[in-house]
């Protein structure tokens, strides 16, 4: 049975560093249960930071293109220069067990055992956008456990990425090289959420091909959308060689001189904790709605008119909400 310690235990070992502490910290904000949420946002507000010190950095991309080998690699680097980075790696769900199915630790060898690295594996669940359910908690308290670097790394498999864009400081899009299909469908709506575009695996007989994705992704890029500081770019990195991981890691750092120079930084925590807000309002209203037993009562019977299309989705809806609000 995981053991469930007080608020002040929870936001002494945060505050103090404490991996273990933390670990089970981001486990009950995990947590279902209506007491453990409780005393998660308790925890949250107590040791949310006042001003932005962590770099929130949110990353995707297909399915192949590396993103944990690039992270394993980049991110070592910045702790051997004496950054503390976390990875909150967010797989998809197993439909059994609902835990996560990946194992990110496993395939960050060597950041996993750097003594600077923190890497959490979380199942998306039911979540969207390619993140957890409570990523945003998870980010609050690396934050205050101290973290220089926080990576959100999505399941990138074809969701809207809307969601962890709008958690993170910097948004870093990797690609394939042979941009082609990578521009089309879903993946012109990541593109355009994108500060930075890196094509990743630059490297032997990709080289040439990466070279002209790099060129497609910045005449891309040229129409995506730019704020008065940055404008999006494309870059060319190899994780196998190291090549182009050092102009990443400037180009990081150069978006988030002008962000704070144009007070960007600031503005943006100020929207995120407003999406949060609407995001607890959901919840909250949905929790509600789902333990109404008059709700429960009518719910089968209403999913199966629906089923059997003698009442539309809508209709049915409004018929419970009205029932809900009595």
């Amino acid at each position: 049975m995981r053991t469930r310690h007080s608020l002040e235990q929870y936001r002494d070992g945060i505050l103090a560093g404490d991996r273990v502490m933390l670990a089970k910290a981001i486990t009950l904000v995990e947590s279902r249960r209506a007491d453990d949420i409780a005393l998660g946002r308790k925890l949250v507000r107590h040791v949310a930071q006042a001003t932005p010190k962590a770099h929130r950095i949110g990353i995707t991309g297909v399915p192949g293109v590396g993103k944990s080998t690039f992270l394993d690699v980049f991110g070592t680097a910045r702790c051997n220069e004496g950054l503390k980075v976390a990875v909150l790696a967010v797989d998809p769900s197993s439909e059994v067990s609902g835990g996560s199915i990946l194992g990110d630790k496993t395939r960050m060898a060597q950041l996993s055992k750097h003594p600077n690295a923190y890497i959490r594996p979380s199942p998306s669940g039911l979540a969207l956008g390619g993140v957890g359910r409570r990523t945003r908690e998870a980010i609050v308290l690396c934050e205050a456990a101290g973290f220089d670097l926080i990576f959100v790394e999505t399941v990138g498999v074809g969701q809207s990425e809307t969601t962890v864009a709008g958690m993170v400081d910097v948004f870093l899009f990797l690609a394939l090289p042979g941009a082609g299909d990578e521009l089309q469908g879903i993946k012109k709506g990541i593109l355009e959420l994108a500060d930075l575009v890196v094509v990743h695996k630059a490297d032997g007989d990709s080289r040439q091909r990466a070279e002209e994705a790099k060129v497609t992704h910045e005449n891309a890029l040229h129409y995506a959308r730019s704020v008065g500081f940055w404008h999006p770019r494309a870059l060319l990195a190899s994780s196998r060689t190291g090549d182009g991981l050092v102009e990443v890691w400037d180009a990081l750092k150069e978006h988030r001189a002008a962000q704070v120079a144009a007070g960007d930084l600031i503005m943006r925590r100020h929207l995120q904790e407003q999406r949060a807000f609407w995001s607890f309002v959901d919840e909250g209203l949905r929790a509600r709605f789902d333990a109404d037993e008059r709700v429960r009562t009518e719910l089968p019977a209403v999913l199966k008119a629906i089923a059997a299309g003698t009442v539309d989705a809508g209709t049915a809806a409004d018929r419970l909400l009205a029932l809900h609000t009595e």
